[in-house]
């Protein structure tokens, strides 16, 4: 099993000191900084570019980036994030032209892959390419904004890609990502998710060393 990773989402961070929420987080605990990226066009809303994560690799922040692109087409910005310093890059299957060629092309640019499942998509999609894969992201929410409620039957779909991914012998980690919070963390750890993405359950707390502490005993 994999250890837990915690990944604060700065698309609930103050953008007025974006530097300054990274570093808070970090050193309050989290492993790793996840970025929701929509493009007002697979998904309604508009966040943000590959330009904000080479600002914060220039800035100093040199923990892992996890990059969940809402976006299609998706192969230029796969290519541009991982050029601005993204250490992990998944997509929507929906999005692609070629799921496979866009796997490779993670790849082929250093990057951990995954695949983001939006809450109707069946994991038979995985069926040709759960091999290739570094982690996959189970969206409990469906994708767009930020400060969702968590979708209960997430809970079966994790252990079901639990189950098929201990079946194949594999080792693929499980993401989660939307609605996550402290009352629900311990359930989603024990279906089988090992990486929590966690964003107003984080950026809106008062003292983020105290709320990471305790998603971290939540899930130990």
């Amino acid at each position: 099993m994999f250890s837990p990773l915690i990944a604060p989402s700065i698309l609930s961070a103050d953008f007025a000191r974006l530097g300054e929420e990274v570093d808070a987080v970090l050193n309050a605990g989290a492993d790793i900084i996840h970025f929701d990226v929509m493009d007002n066009h697979y998904v309604q809303n508009l966040s943000f570019g590959p330009m904000i994560c080479s600002a914060l690799r220039k800035y100093g922040v040199t923990a892992d980036i996890d990059v969940h692109l809402m976006v299609s087409p998706v192969d230029d910005l796969i290519e541009r994030f991982a050029d601005a310093g993204a250490s992990m890059i998944s997509f929507h299957p929906e999005a692609s032209l070629h799921v496979d060629r866009s796997l490779a092309l993670v790849k082929d640019k250093g990057c951990k892959v995954g695949l983001a499942l939006n809450p109707a998509t069946p994991l038979s999609v995985l069926d040709h390419v759960l091999h290739k894969l570094d982690y996959v992201l189970v969206m409990s929410v469906n994708p767009g904004f930020g400060g969702q409620t968590f979708i209960e039957h997430s809970i079966e779909k994790i252990k079901a890609l639990k189950s098929r991914i201990d079946k194949a012998g594999l080792n693929v980690r499980i993401e989660v990502d939307g609605g996550v919070k402290l009352d629900n963390v311990k359930a989603v750890r024990q279906a089988g998710a090992d990486m929590f993405v966690a964003g107003s359950a984080i950026f809106n707390t008062e003292n983020y060393q105290h709320t990471i502490k305790e998603f971290k005993r939540l899930i130990s």
